[in-house]
């Protein structure tokens, strides 16, 4: 009831896509597996079908036995995997055999064990280069119209997510077909950068969902609906 609640006043709000999720993938956090993360989602997005059957969902997990269930329970839906198919390797397949839509992000390492890309000085460029392999494992798996996200926050200093940041253009000019998602909301390349706290960060956020729209961004992932909405009819009205 808690999570319909939630999901309810993000549709009132303007979301034109609801993203579950089970379990904690931040820098840090510890795995549950797929069957908790199973036994958490079923009912929520069950009723989420039921209540918003129009309304695209998204699903973010790793594992493709909750690909598979979920696709099963509520039929089409978005997979939201922070590890591109790398943790689980029958994901691309599954995807592409049951054609839905794929968010692929770039990270190293798992959420509990991420691996620094300190040693790489152009962090632009060696994501790019990732999408640009990942692009020819996702055609092999018959996986198409996959959506890139660069990754802010994940395996990145502070001063690689303003770079890539600055960068954003770059994915639209190297992968003009796919759309590119950005989620910075809340995060700590936010909140670092002025000292302040995550609940303080929702006008700084705003700067920087202007600035990615303005280099291409075709999705936002935020905590914040009302102020992302605005922040888009701005654009759009600029």
């Amino acid at each position: 009831s808690q999570a319909l609640s939630l999901a309810s006043r993000l549709v009132e709000e303007g979301a034109s896509i609801l993203d579950f999720g089970a379990c904690s993938t931040r820098p840090g956090s510890e795995a549950v597996g797929a069957e908790e993360e199973w036994r958490r989602l079923r009912p929520v997005l069950e009723a989420a079908r039921k209540e918003f059957p129009d309304l695209r969902i998204s699903v973010d997990t790793y594992w493709s036995d909750v690909v598979e269930r979920t696709f099963d329970s509520i039929g089409d839906f978005i997979v939201n995997d922070i590890s591109a198919g790398e943790d689980d390797p029958r994901m691309l397949s599954l995807v592409g055999s049951l054609g839905l839509t794929y968010v692929a992000m770039h990270k190293r390492g798992t959420p509990a064990t991420m691996q620094s890309m300190t040693d790489y000085e152009d962090v632009t460029s060696t994501v790019a280069d990732y999408f640009a392999d990942f692009s020819i494992r996702a055609a092999q798996a018959g996986v198409s119209g996959w959506i890139l996200d660069p990754g802010f926050g994940f395996a990145k200093t502070l001063e690689q997510n303003y770079e890539l940041m600055r960068g954003l253009s770059v994915f639209k000019d190297a992968f003009p077909s796919n759309r590119l998602l950005v989620g910075v909301s809340r995060k700590s390349m936010v909140y670092r950068l002025l000292g302040i706290t995550p609940e303080e960060s929702l006008p700084a956020t705003q700067v920087l969902h202007l600035h990615a729209l303005q280099n291409g961004a075709d999705i936002l992932r935020v905590h914040d609906v009302v102020e992302a909405s605005q922040t888009v009819s701005l654009y759009r009205a600029l």
